[in-house]
């Protein structure tokens, strides 16, 4: 049976659905929200990096099953895919505007 599960690395994706746009808002306010949902982004994969490191060490000793430990590298590969492919798709769009520009 397919169950939901929900990870940590997708959850920032909600806040931007929750959050009201606001048409009168600046540039510069702008982006330092978006450099903020970014490094918040950011922080989740690595700590998902950091929950795996700990969970490796913990089946290492015995405490946690197998299942966890696979189920939390999973979450962080897949966190990691998502971020990878995200900066791929914001650097291919910089490049476009660049191209257009000239």
């Amino acid at each position: 049976m397919i169950q939901n599960v929900t990870t940590p690395a997708v959850q920032p994706l909600n806040l931007i659905q929750s959050q009201s746009v606001s048409t009168s808002q600046s540039p510069s306010e702008s982006l330092s929200e978006f450099g903020s949902y970014l490094k918040d982004a950011i922080d989740s994969v690595a700590s998902q990096e950091q929950n795996v490191q700990t969970l490796n060490n913990q089946f290492m000793a015995g405490k946690v099953n197998i299942d966890q430990v696979m189920v939390g590298s999973e979450q962080a590969l897949l966190s990691l895919q998502l971020t990878t492919q995200v900066r791929n798709k914001v650097i291919e769009a910089y490049q476009e505007i660049m191209r257009t520009q000239m």
